[in-house]
């Protein structure tokens, strides 16, 4: 592994974020455009509720953001699970969490698990989240988080925070309503079952399953896909889609032209339309 500061390899760049003294809880592995992000608390179900993991997710999506060299991202988790969320005995060990002020409580979570989305929703790159098993509680709220989701056959999926007697407390009511609708998004939080991965292609939650030894090949190769496009493009459209959420019609059309003013002026967008009268592939620079 190559840690932060070191030359990478020729092949790719490994890196670790997150508190030194601990197991590093975040990796980033990039490679020809696309950054694997892995949550590595495998011991713990790669649960997200520490300050080293939400500081470790913070600190991958600024370097996301940083390097323009990546053009696209996966998600992924450690070991048999993507992950398991809030750490249950974390909760249950903290003296008189449930007696504190409800102003302490409110403000632990906007310093705490709210600084997921906050980072999330912030990444210029699509995201893809290759959920590899269990995504319960937050951990499933951060793979609705993603642009796009894949899933192994071994996948389950669940807002479970009711059954521990809470709701969801980091934004996730709206992006799984996003995501698969109000109807089925009322269901799974006000049930708190957990549904298997082929429920979750029926219902649209994930756009594909596969084998587990086929999700993150598939998910690179998605990726790749993304970023052989154009950077200035792929980004654009995804900030139209973000600007545009629950907009008005005639929102929509100004911002797609004003965005769309934007990518005609690309030396991409030059190559792209050159290349195809010319007949033959384009050559981007990949500039953001």
């Amino acid at each position: 592994m190559v840690r932060l500061g070191r030359s990478p390899p020729a092949s790719g760049r490994e890196f670790s974020l997150g508190d030194s003294r601990v197991t590093h809880p975040v990796l980033i592995e990039e490679h020809a455009g696309v950054a694997i992000i892995t949550l590595n608390r495998p011991e713990l179900r790669n649960a997200i509720s520490s300050e080293e993991m939400i500081s470790g997710i913070e600190q991958a999506v600024r370097r996301l953001n940083a390097d323009h060299a990546v053009r696209a991202a996966v998600i992924t988790g450690a070991g048999a699970g993507f992950s398991s969320g809030g750490n249950v005995r974390d909760m249950a060990a903290r003296d008189g969490f449930s007696q504190m002020d409800a102003w302490r409580v409110r403000n632990g979570y906007e310093d705490g698990i709210q600084r997921i989305p906050r980072a999330i929703t912030t990444l210029r790159v699509p995201l893809i989240a290759a959920v590899n098993g269990p995504a319960i509680g937050a951990g499933f709220d951060l793979s609705c988080m993603a642009d796009i989701r894949i899933a192994s056959t071994k996948a389950k999926f669940g807002a479970t925070f009711v059954k521990l007697g809470i709701i969801p407390g980091d934004g996730g009511v709206a992006f799984l309503r996003r995501a698969i609708g109000a109807s089925r998004a009322a269901e799974m939080i006000f049930t708190g079952d957990l549904i298997d991965a082929g429920q979750a292609l029926a219902w649209g939650l994930v756009s594909r399953v596969v084998e587990p030894e086929e999700l993150l090949p598939m998910a690179r190769d998605l990726a790749g896909r993304i970023a052989a496009n154009p950077t200035s493009a792929v980004r654009l459209a995804k900030r139209l889609m973000q600007t545009t959420e629950g907009a008005g019609l005639e929102t929509i059309l100004e911002l797609s032209a004003c965005m769309q003013s934007l990518a005609h002026g690309t030396p991409d967008h030059r190559e792209a339309v050159t290349a195809f009268v010319e007949k033959r592939p384009p050559v981007f620079r990949h500039e953001p």
